[in-house]
C-alpha cells in the first residue's frame, strides 16, 4: 500500500485569509505518531501562518498557536477537524 491523499481543501474565510486541510493515508504511522495520518491544517492569514495542526515526522502530534508549539492528543479524522475549526472559530472571534 502507498500513501493515499484523503483530504485536500483550501476555503476562504476573507479575502486575506484561508485554511487548508491536507490528510494522507500512510502505510505505516509517521515516526513520533501512533496511527497512519499524515496531516496538516493550517490557518493563513496576510501572508503568515497563525494556526497549524500536524504531525511532522519525528515529532508528533501537535499544533502552533500564536507562535508557540504544544503535543496534541490525536483522537480521530473528525476529532481533529473539529478541534482545529474551533480554534479557528476562536481565532476569528479576536480578529
Amino acid at each position: 500500500m502507498k500513501a493515499e491523499l484523503l483530504l485536500r481543501e483550501r476555503h476562504a474565510l476573507t479575502t486575506t485569509a484561508f485554511v487548508e486541510l491536507v490528510v494522507w493515508r500512510l502505510p505505516q504511522p509517521a515516526p513520533g505518531s501512533a496511527h497512519d495520518f499524515k496531516y496538516r491544517l493550517a490557518l493563513v492569514a496576510d501572508g503568515a501562518c497563525v494556526l497549524r495542526y500536524d504531525n511532522e515526522s519525528g515529532k508528533g502530534d501537535h499544533k502552533h498557536v500564536d507562535g508557540r508549539e504544544t503535543a496534541y492528543r490525536f483522537r480521530g479524522l473528525a476529532a481533529l477537524q473539529d478541534d482545529f475549526w474551533a480554534d479557528v472559530e476562536a481565532w476569528e472571534a479576536k480578529a
